[in-house]
């Protein structure tokens, strides 16, 4: 399926690894110009270099989505070396695990920072853009989390479903001329992920690595986790013009583990 992304300017967020390298890569893919972040200069430096060797043209920033001027920057930084912006995903790193009574609050504000605000920063500075393309998007990665909860990650289930808020009311507010939608990724092979199951196999949880990725395919009817370029695919199709009748769409990318509609 051609996608009609090639020549497009794409800002993707929290982009040097996980879910957000995805889809920069996916969008890379498609011929797209990429705009990727992260505050891990080596890290980032990686990103840019494989993400070269794909269609489209890439432009590393470092950048802390924490910080309103670092956003700030990095839009300005894409406006700068391609011209515009048409497209934006935002996509953001983990918040600390735990229940109701393990958190403190500075960490509920640096959770609202790190998946709300951080979205907000980037659609204030990016929007002027958007609208003067002529295929304006956004897509923001969240969780399956905002549709039902998960044990021991109330700031998860909490704050993003913000971002579910604001994606829903931009849809209206900024139509026709820029869509606006969310997808909710479940358990994919992110470095994350294989952290943790190193983890468990060497505290004997598990005997091989395999087995202990297998676990996390508990409750998904495709029986397997997800590689995170099944997500990414999802958020350059959500791009692209082949999705030009959508938006306000909360799209989950899951394996099918969600039981509510």
């Amino acid at each position: 399926m051609e996608l009609g992304l090639d020549g497009d300017t794409v800002v993707v967020t929290a982009s040097s690894a996980g879910l957000g390298r995805a889809s920069a890569a996916a969008l890379a893919d498609e011929g797209a110009n990429v705009v990727v972040c992260g505050r891990d200069p080596e890290r980032l430096a990686a990103t840019e270099s494989d993400l070269r060797d794909l269609d489209g043209d890439v432009l590393g920033v470092e950048t802390d989505i924490t910080s309103k001027h670092d956003v700030e920057a990095l839009v300005e930084a894409a406006v700068d070396e391609f011209g515009g912006v048409d497209h934006v995903v935002t996509s953001a790193g983990g918040v600390p695990p735990g229940g109701f009574a393990d958190l403190t609050e500075q960490e509920w504000y640096g959770a609202f920072d790190m998946l709300v605000m951080s979205a907000v920063w980037t659609v204030r500075a990016a929007r002027p853009h958007l609208e003067a393309s002529d295929a304006g998007t956004i897509t923001c990665i969240t969780s399956t989390s905002v549709r039902e909860v998960i044990d021991d990650l109330i700031l998860s289930n909490a704050v993003r479903r913000g971002v579910i808020g604001l994606v829903k009311s931009l849809s209206r507010e900024l139509a026709p001329g820029v869509r606006v939608n969310a997808v909710l990724p479940g358990a994919h092979e992110t470095s994350r992920i294989e952290e943790l199951v190193e983890a468990a196999v060497e505290r004997g949880d598990h005997d091989t690595y395999e087995e202990g990725l297998h676990s996390w395919s508990d409750g998904i009817p495709l029986g397997r986790v997800g590689d995170p370029r099944e997500l990414g695919d999802v958020v350059a199709f959500l791009a692209s013009d082949r999705a030009s009748f959508v938006t306000g769409a909360c799209v989950p990318v899951d394996g099918g583990r969600l039981r509510s509609a």
